[in-house]
């Protein structure tokens, strides 16, 4: 327990690292995240996330995401994934943004047996297209996933994302960290197939002039067919 809250303390300190010396523009949100996955054979898999994000004080519905994608069981700790995610966002005062994204990703147990104290990666390549706008921004995402068992099937959780611009486009991506995301919570079982994972999110933007830090109620509800 004790190396689950330094990692959470490490992830935060990257996030104050990253705006040391800068302004920050503040907002409190609350996310909700909705996970579905499921095996369609021995080694094939299925997921899909949607997400309802609310920003300005959690007042309006600013982003919502909806991400399906397929999988391959490589081994019992590693799994490919291709996917497609469709991301409509709604800044304050200008009209709605659609965005297209085809991605990538690898999923992967670090270090653990995954009952004890466990760490498992998540790393993603995002090609982003924006409705409107020509070019095409690559994304490289990487996140680490530490639990640690509480209490019962009860599960402590910290992560720690980072975001990288591995370009520039016509519609605003630059190249360079644009992200820092934590979250420190616990996953609780309700059923035998449902979790429900409640925390806390931070959010570092790195953006031209004015930096953000999000500050989030962070509400994800796991489900496997």
């Amino acid at each position: 327990m004790a190396l689950l809250i330094r990692s959470a303390a490490a992830a935060a300190g990257l996030a104050l690292v990253a705006g040391t010396g800068q302004a920050a523009d503040v907002d409190n949100q609350v996310w909700s995240v909705a996970q579905f996955n499921a095996d369609l054979g021995p080694r094939t898999l299925f997921t899909m996330d949607t997400q309802a994000r609310f920003f300005d004080d959690a007042s309006r519905l600013g982003q919502v995401i909806v991400r399906p994608a397929v999988g391959y069981r490589l081994n019992d700790t590693t799994n490919a994934f291709v996917g497609y995610a469709y991301v409509r966002s709604k800044p304050a005062g200008r009209a709605a943004t659609h965005e297209h994204r085809a991605w990538q990703q690898l999923t992967f147990r670090a270090a653990g047996d995954g009952k004890g104290l466990t760490l498992n990666g998540r790393t993603r390549v995002e090609q982003r297209w924006v409705e409107g706008r020509d070019d095409t921004g690559i994304r490289f995402r990487q996140q680490f996933r530490l639990t640690a068992p509480v209490a019962g099937k009860v599960r402590a959780v910290a992560t720690n994302e980072l975001f990288f611009g591995l370009n520039n486009t016509d519609w605003g991506q630059r190249d360079g960290l644009h992200l820092v995301r934590s979250f420190v919570g616990v996953s609780v079982p309700v059923t035998g197939n449902l979790t429900v994972e409640p925390g806390y999110l931070n959010q570092y933007v790195v953006r031209r002039g004015e930096n953000a830090v999000h500050h989030a109620l962070s509400i994800t509800t796991n489900i496997q067919f």
